[in-house]
């Protein structure tokens, strides 16, 4: 009897825990279903809700609004500035979208635009800068400008005296305010005793426009800051993982720009620097020895490179105080990314023509120089025909 009543009892549990398995088979099976039915409705949902970004925000208001894309602008920020005035529903989709099409070269200004537009023809007026108004005033600063020939520049275009422009570029007062107004790009390094130009690498080298018929130096500077700012915030990671600081990123690359004629050599001219600094060796830029003289010269004499200066990479080690004229962003990205630890040169030799070589010992690029420096005197000669 006892082992009848125990076989009864294993049928029972047996029987139990099967129904107990079957119950939470359903039970896994309703959640997995209850998850893909959620998947399928976000998908669903998802999908419309990008659609209807592409949508105006309002197709029978005609009432425009009135913005300002900035020199430099990335698109994020120009779909936050178009987010902000309720002309796109979805900033993210906006950047995908601009992405996905390989949209780069929408036009800064000011623009006029309704919520009855179409996220694609808004893309569309910003592709073909189909601005507000005609602008009052251009400005073009070519790369590799230093502040007193931006100065002269300001003159020419803009009527502006370049000796009003420079006492403004180096009134104290003046520049303690736009540090404060740009703190993540100006510090206190560029009130140094031993900076010879405060504001040298900080005014972007490109095309401004002014909506107004006398623009004053200050909106002038203003401009190129703000240009100056949104183009490095695009490179803030890649900043991070360098050693370098901003006013030390922007000085390298002052030099890189100067030094090399291609965009293909920048890379690699500032990898050599970046060895060199490494090496704890002097950068021995002739550019650094030109800045320091106050004159740029075809080619340089001992005596132009002996010059005592903290700007004269030949005799201090180390980068100069400050740039030493507007780099381009090609150098910046150069600086940034540079050719890499592989390439371990640590000397170059440009010719007039741009073709520059490279030596990894003193011995290798003597003989570059050796070869090649006749061409350099024969550009000297020739100037000074002229």
């Amino acid at each position: 009897m006892g082992k009848k009543h125990s076989k009864k009892a294993n049928d029972s549990i047996y029987n139990e825990r099967t129904k107990e398995a079957k119950t939470v088979r359903k039970i896994v099976l309703f959640i997995l279903l209850g998850i893909l039915l959620i998947i399928i409705i976000a998908g669903v949902s998802g999908y419309f809700y990008v659609q209807s970004a592409f949508k105006p925000m309002d197709p029978g208001n005609e009432e425009t609004v009135e913005f300002e894309i900035p020199m430099g602008s990335s698109s994020s920020e120009i779909a936050e500035i178009l987010k902000k005035h309720d002309l796109i529903k979805n900033s993210l989709v906006f950047q995908s979208y601009v992405k996905l099409n390989n949209y780069s070269d929408f036009q800064a200004g000011e623009y006029e635009m309704s919520p009855s537009l179409s996220m694609k023809e808004i893309i569309n007026r910003l592709n073909k800068g189909q601005l507000m108004k005609e602008p009052e005033a251009k400005l073009t600063i070519p790369e590799g400008k230093s502040v007193e020939e931006i100065a002269d520049i300001v003159e020419d275009e803009l009527s502006i005296s370049s000796e009003d422009f420079l006492d403004m570029a180096e009134d104290t007062t003046y520049l303690e305010e736009l540090i404060e107004e740009y703190p993540d790009l100006l510090s206190d390094d560029i009130l140094k005793s031993d900076v010879i130009m405060p504001l040298e690498g900080y005014l972007f080298a490109g095309t401004f426009e002014f909506f107004e018929e006398d623009p004053s130096p200050q909106s002038v500077v203003a401009e190129m800051l703000d240009a100056t700012q949104n183009m490095v915030e695009k490179y803030d990671e890649a900043l991070e993982d360098t050693d370098l600081n901003t006013h030390e990123m922007l000085t390298l690359a002052s030099i890189v720009e100067r030094e090399s004629k291609y965009d293909e050599d920048r890379p690699k001219v500032a990898q050599v620097f970046l060895n060199r600094l490494d090496e704890d060796m002097k950068l021995q830029s002739d550019i650094t020895a030109a800045y320091a003289n106050g004159e740029h010269k075809i080619t340089m004499t001992y005596d132009d490179v002996e010059v005592d200066s903290p700007y004269n990479t030949y005799n201090v080690k180390g980068l100069p105080p400050a740039p030493i004229a507007s780099p381009s962003t090609d150098a910046v990205e150069a600086v940034l990314e540079p050719a890499g630890k592989d390439f371990d040169y640590t000397y170059f030799y440009a010719r007039p023509d741009g073709e520059t070589h490279y030596s990894k010992t003193l011995d290798e690029h003597k003989k570059v120089v050796k070869k090649y420096r006749h061409e350099w005197d024969e550009l000297e000669e020739e100037s000074k025909k002229e």
